[in-house]
């Protein structure tokens, strides 16, 4: 079904979604539209990666009577107890929580693995033994490693160049066997660089869109890893909430798969600074002669990536809402409200 029949269908006939990982960037925007389609939201988070000001900002989004139909369980998916606690009576699960970042996992490789391979596979336990109706989790197109053909297509993948990577190809393979072992099928959607409103652009490992407004903003150097020819398939939050929607409500056809999440386009980093440049120059104009700093390529970043979304279209019926421009655009607006940088 399209998404605006998927959510009308909501509408009418509420249910119960879990969300791990509620309080992150992706998992709070994931509550905010569920809740504001009416529905009953369990969510999970260990704060983390993960703040409370997102889901106070969430709530300040949506009516007293759809919060009231959101219940926060702080908890840890490495504690199967947990998982199993916030699967009791859940219709579908989205599995959001995990470790990211390339660096951070070659940083800390052990911690990574924990929590991206335990905690999946205590996920995987507790909504198969729940008899939850649908199962959708984050894969991550750091999945395809070292094989660049471009436009990647589910099917052909390379070898993984990253603690991080390895991590999510075994969830993959993890769902593989259970959907073979036990008939517990699952989607999983491979995000292709998910941008928008409340992504973190503090910290370390901060993603690149918002560190580099943030920085603009500041008068701070702006650095591009490499010669700025890197590209990627950037793509905004509300497609990434689209396709979870949609998978979590698709039939069998489509399940035990896993789905590029994209736009199907690439943007170089030099295209990228350019793009939100000029959308802060609106407001900033002191940053015209502002030029990036370029240093050298970072370790277990691939050089390209593009998806290929056909089989998305096609079995989930995904049709992206957003482009880059259209994304930085909301994104940037919502920064400069929220005065986040």
């Amino acid at each position: 079904m399209k998404y605006e029949t998927v959510k009308n269908e909501l509408r009418e006939h509420p249910r119960t979604w879990l969300i791990t990982g509620v309080a992150g960037f992706i998992g709070s925007n994931l509550l905010e539209t569920l809740l504001n389609l009416n529905q009953k939201v369990v969510g999970l988070d260990n704060f983390i990666t993960g703040y409370q000001h997102n889901l106070e900002e969430v709530k300040m989004l949506v009516t007293s009577d759809q919060w009231q139909r959101f219940t926060f369980i702080q908890g840890d998916i490495c504690n199967l107890g947990d998982c199993h606690k916030v699967c009791k009576d859940v219709d579908y699960v989205l599995h959001q929580a995990a470790l990211g970042s390339v660096p951070r996992s070659i940083n800390d490789p052990i911690a990574t693995n924990v929590a991206n391979i335990t905690g999946f596979l205590n996920m995987l336990v507790a909504a198969r033994d729940a008899k939850v109706q649908s199962f959708t989790y984050a894969a991550s197109s750091s999945t395809y490693g070292d094989h660049s053909a471009l436009p990647k297509v589910e099917e052909n993948i390379g070898n993984p160049l990253s603690p991080y990577a390895v991590t999510k190809y075994v969830n993959e393979l993890y769902a593989g066997v259970f959907a073979k072992t036990y008939g517990f099928k699952t989607i999983g959607l491979r995000y292709f660089n998910i941008f928008g409103k409340r992504q973190d652009p503090e910290g370390a490992y901060a993603a690149v869109i918002p560190k580099w407004a943030a920085a603009l903003i500041k008068g701070e150097k702006v650095y591009i890893n490499g010669d700025g020819e890197t590209s990627r398939d950037f793509c905004y939050i509300e497609n990434a909430v689209q396709a979870n929607i949609l998978a979590a409500k698709a039939d069998e056809e489509a399940k035990d798969n896993i789905f590029n999440v994209a736009v199907g386009d690439r943007t170089t980093l030099n295209d990228l600074f350019n793009v939100i440049k000029e959308k802060l120059l609106r407001t900033h104009p002191e940053i015209v002669l502002v030029e990036p700093e370029y240093r050298n390529f970072r370790k277990g970043d691939v050089r390209h990536s593009q998806a290929n979304i056909n089989k998305s279209k096609k079995l989930l019926k995904y049709c992206p809402s957003h482009r880059i421009k259209d994304g930085v655009d909301e994104a940037m607006t919502w920064y400069l409200n929220q005065q986040k940088i």
